[in-house]
C-alpha cells in the first residue's frame, strides 16, 4: 500500500510526540511537586494523569510515522484529553489537541485516513 502522508498527518505526528514528552515532563514534576506536601500526597493520582496522555500521545505518534502505514483512525479521543488538560495548566498541550482537531477536519487528512482503512479505493499513481 503505497500512501502518500499529507503534511498536516507528519504535523499532527510530530506536534503529538512534543506534546507527549511535554506532559510526561509536566506529570513528573507535577507528581515531584505534590510529594512535597502531606496533602499534595493526596493529590497524586491527579498529577499523574498528565503523564498517562504522554504515554498514550507517544504511542499514537509512532504509529503516525510508522512505514508502511499501520491502519489506524484520528484519535479524536487524544485531542480531547489534550484540551482538558488546560485544567492542569498544560495551554501547549491544548493548543496542540485543538490544532489536531482541526487538522483531522481536513479533506485532505480525512481522505487518506479513508484510504488506509480501506474504505476507498488507492488513486491510480501519475
Amino acid at each position: 500500500m503505497n500512501l502518500q502522508k499529507p503534511t498536516l498527518i507528519q504535523v499532527t505526528a510530530w506536534m503529538t510526540l512534543v506534546s507527549g514528552v511535554v506532559n510526561l515532563f509536566w506529570g513528573f514534576v507535577a507528581s515531584g511537586t505534590a510529594l512535597a506536601t502531606i496533602i499534595g500526597v493526596l493529590c497524586i493520582p491527579f498529577t499523574i494523569l498528565p503523564a498517562v496522555l504522554g504515554v498514550f500521545e507517544l504511542i499514537y505518534a509512532a504509529k503516525l510515522f510508522s512505514e508502511p502505514p499501520q491502519i489506524l483512525r484520528p484519535s479524536t479521543n487524544i485531542a480531547v484529553f489534550e484540551i482538558a488538560s488546560a485544567l492542569t495548566g498544560n495551554l501547549f498541550s491544548t493548543a496542540v489537541g485543538i490544532l489536531a482537531l482541526v487538522f483531522y477536519n481536513d479533506p485532505a487528512v480525512k481522505d487518506y485516513f479513508a484510504r488506509l482503512n480501506g474504505a476507498l479505493p488507492p488513486q491510480p499513481e501519475p
